[in-house]
């Protein structure tokens, strides 16, 4: 790192980095949400309206900050979404988010649109944890073929995203004329796969390859019948399709509106998780990802049920910052904020965070 870069003291500075650097029509591809950007703005906002009631004289002096995704033990209830072409932020890419993710010892989701191959990631940290996020293309025979690599190259979980049948408006694309550059590639896809989407115009709700037919009677059984990996859905919003999940009987879901890119007025993820995990009753776990800068939104989501949260936009912005040591650097400020808020809550481990630790703004304690 070049010694006139910033100092970056939290999530927010590596953004303002990358906003003052970045081609803007990279940026605002990352950064923007569909439509209004309602949602996108909304899953920041909402963390601010829950309050964190924290308990004194607790001894704190010994705080653990380790977690367990289905029975892999990490380093903190924290890790990194999936994000499509991450080279956008930097010439290393997926490799350098994976070195990052490994040297914090947590786990890393790889996007289908990733612009280095599933199994050059695991190269290049191969020590690392890692699920592979799916979208479930209309040629099966790709699917297929991508979980069967996924399988192969180690990885451990398969994430597959759910909200986007169709394409979300994202506006600012189409006014910046939005094109991944002619010589980056999605490695994960053949070429006859590997169009480049143009989002200068309105496309009519455009899915490209992705199959908008999913459904829950028979894709959840396509997939079991195609990959042992444990089966984790994102993009659950409420909990009726949260206890569809259940009935199905999927490995986990991740409570997400997809950063706010898909269906502009949705409810921010950290608005929704209550009524989903009142729903689940732990009998999967459920995870949150959308709007996390902080450890104590990290806080704030476990104490409302989610059992691990995933950090998007951020992992970008310290990509571009300083390549796989901006991604160890950025995973290191928001665990020590998440273990300072444990810390200063009262709390020694994450099994003690509950919902006795919060409370919404407007919400009414009564006395004891």
């Amino acid at each position: 790192m070049s010694n006139n870069k910033p100092v970056c003291v939290s999530l927010d500075d590596f953004h303002d980095y990358a906003k003052a650097t970045m081609p803007k029509s990279s940026y605002d591809y990352y950064a923007l949400g569909a439509m209004d950007n309602e949602t996108r703005k909304n899953n920041r906002k909402a963390f601010s309206k829950i309050r964190i009631r924290p308990r004194v004289m607790r001894d704190v002096s010994n705080v653990d900050t380790t977690a367990d995704i289905l029975g892999h033990k990490i380093s903190m209830p924290i890790g990194i979404a999936p994000m499509a072409m991450h080279k956008l932020a930097h010439p290393d890419g997926e490799l350098a988010t994976a070195k990052g993710a490994a040297a914090n010892d947590t786990l890393m989701i790889l996007s289908t649109y990733s612009t280095y191959s599933m199994e050059d990631v695991a190269k290049a940290a191969p020590d690392g944890l890692r699920f592979l996020q799916l979208y479930v293309h209309k040629d099966r025979t790709a699917a297929s073929d991508l979980i069967k690599r996924a399988e192969a190259a180690g990885y451990q979980g398969l994430v597959v995203t759910v909200d986007r049948p169709k394409l979300g408006r994202r506006i600012a694309d189409a006014k910046n004329k939005f094109k991944r550059p002619s010589d980056m590639k999605m490695q994960n896809l053949k070429e006859e796969k590997n169009k480049n989407e143009d989002r200068g115009t309105f496309n009519k709700g455009m899915t490209g390859t992705v199959d908008s037919s999913l459904n829950w009677a028979t894709d959840i059984a396509w997939l079991r019948q195609t990959t042992k990996l444990p089966i984790i859905l994102k993009g659950i919003l409420t909990a009726e399709d949260a206890l569809l999940a259940v009935k199905y009987k999927v490995d986990a879901i991740i409570v997400s509106n997809h950063g706010g890119r898909q269906l502009d007025g949705a409810p921010p993820s950290i608005e929704a998780l209550p009524e989903i995990t009142e729903a689940v009753q732990d009998r999967i776990p459920v995870y949150l990802d959308s709007g996390i800068y902080r450890g104590s939104d990290v806080f704030k989501a476990l104490a409302y049920g989610a059992k691990a949260v995933f950090v998007g936009r951020p992992t970008l912005w310290a990509l571009c910052y300083d390549g796989d040591k901006g991604v160890d650097k950025m995973l290191k400020i928001i665990q020590e904020e998440f273990r300072l808020t444990m810390a200063l809550a009262g709390c020694t481990s994450i099994d003690q965070i509950t919902r006795d630790y919060v409370r919404r703004k407007e919400q009414y304690i009564p006395k004891l």
